[in-house]
């Protein structure tokens, strides 16, 4: 029985890493149909099966079942074949869907029979299991308008606020940096996909992974838990570190794909309106900072753009739609440590003399972990890292710079008899470092 277990969990991932990519919400039906199509066309290497292609007709059904009931209803059942006439050839099938799905408001009989004409389809197959193929498929008529009317209206338009956000870069003008010299001032925005309102935008001198992480934890600690982000492939939005975080935080990062903008309107479309109302009509030689600029940005964000009616929002403000909505936003569990979740992760082997090196500086860590590769933690925004240490996930403390100064006055074989005396004798402060490992070895553990 487990080990049944494992091939439906085998062949549910599988089945997952085919449709997953056409799970994405901002897919128009065109193009989801183009996907499907050249789906089908590929060679795969299908988990307990001796075949190697997969029919349209069945990633529509696997897409419909991972719609209606998540990952869980891509697990195989006893009868794989229940939904699938056994008469009806799988390119019969795959023209029937096709056209019933681009025709909302043509019944599945009249297709059927309208096809059969054609001489698209010749097979003869009772009303039952035409109705079977309909339903397995998620195409019933109802379906069909409402989502046709859905996305003609509504334009994949998310309800709550913080449900959806995009985040994207624009570019501006040269700004003065700290040193005078002119840098190109990129402008780092998120938009509620829900409301509009601008939840956080700050302009810099680069386009970096970490401008999007400084605005994902002002999301989470000034309005409350994002659902999901939605970006492009750019390079501030694929970096590993960026991904482990959203991970622990449970946020599903979506990115479109690449050459296609669909679904990224709404910020395209802020992008414009900033470049029309607010760059255009600056004063660009009065700018003397990125500082200066932020706060110019800042007031015209909040006093007109957030003020003036949209024509998305059927006439509301951005501010009105926000507040009329934030009850709906899940506020984020104050258990929840964000600044320690946000700091970056890497691994360090530690060397024979206990220390480590991470961007060119050199940290002491516990002597008991010589020769281990540890984990250190540390904020990526800081000049000066602190740096947490873990192992194993045990938590060793903080890692100390190392004075290589002092260091070279620090007698070794001594190390241990002063650690004897530490209780009892007043120590340089220079050799505190160097004693602690020491310490641990004595004690048996962390103080």
């Amino acid at each position: 029985m487990k080990e049944n277990e494992l091939k439906r969990k085998e062949i549910c991932e599988f089945r997952y890493s085919i449709i997953a990519e056409l799970a994405n919400p901002y897919l128009c039906r065109g193009e989801l149909k183009t996907l499907i199509k050249e789906k089908a066309l590929r060679e795969y290497d299908i988990p307990y099966s001796g075949k190697t292609n997969i029919t349209e007709a069945t990633i529509r059904k696997w897409l419909c079942l991972y719609r209606k009931y998540g990952k869980e209803g891509l697990l195989p059942k006893v009868r794989c074949d229940y939904g699938v006439s056994r008469r009806l050839s799988s390119d019969e099938t795959s023209v029937l869907l096709d056209y019933l799905d681009t025709h909302p408001k043509v019944t599945a009989t009249a297709a059927y029979k309208l096809l059969k004409n054609e001489g698209k389809i010749k097979t003869d197959i009772s009303s039952s299991t035409l109705s079977r193929i309909i339903v397995t498929s998620g195409l019933q008529m109802k379906k069909r308008i409402n989502r046709y009317w859905g996305e003609k209206n509504l334009k994949f338009n998310f309800f709550s606020p913080l449900e959806c956000i995009q985040a994207d870069c624009m570019h501006g003008f040269p700004v003065p940096d700290d040193k005078g010299k002119m840098k190109k001032a990129i402008l780092m925005a998120f938009i509620d996909d829900a409301t509009r309102r601008i939840v956080y935008a700050y302009f810099s001198h680069k386009e970096h992974s970490l401008a999007f992480e400084a605005g994902i934890f002002h999301i989470l600690k000034a309005h409350g838990k994002i659902i999901r982000l939605y970006a492009d492939n750019g390079s501030p939005f694929v970096s590993r570190q960026t991904k482990r975080i959203l991970d622990i935080l449970g946020i599903l990062l979506s990115h479109s794909r690449p050459g296609k903008p669909k679904g990224r309107g709404k910020i395209e479309r802020f992008f414009r309106t900033v470049r029309d109302s607010f760059l255009r009509i600056l004063d660009k030689e009065s700018v003397k900072s990125l500082g200066d600029l932020n706060a110019r940005f800042r007031t015209w964000l909040e006093s007109e753009y957030h003020r003036n009616p949209h024509r998305g929002l059927s006439g509301k403000t951005p501010l009105e739609a926000w507040l009329s909505k934030s009850k709906y936003i899940i506020p984020i569990d104050p258990g929840i440590n964000l600044e320690r979740i946000m700091l970056h992760e890497d691994r360090r082997k530690v060397y024979k003399d206990s220390t480590i090196t991470l961007y060119g500086t050199l940290y002491e860590v516990p002597s008991i972990l010589i020769g281990k590769t540890i984990k250190v933690h540390f904020n990526p925004h800081r000049e000066v890292k602190q740096i947490l240490v873990s192992y194993e996930g045990k938590e060793y403390g903080e890692a100390k710079i190392v004075d290589t100064y002092a260091n070279t006055r620090v007698n070794r074989s001594e190390t241990i008899k002063g650690e004897l005396n530490y209780q009892d004798k007043q120590i340089h402060p220079s050799l505190d470092a160097a004693l602690s490992a020491s310490r641990i070895e004595i004690e048996g553990g962390l103080s």
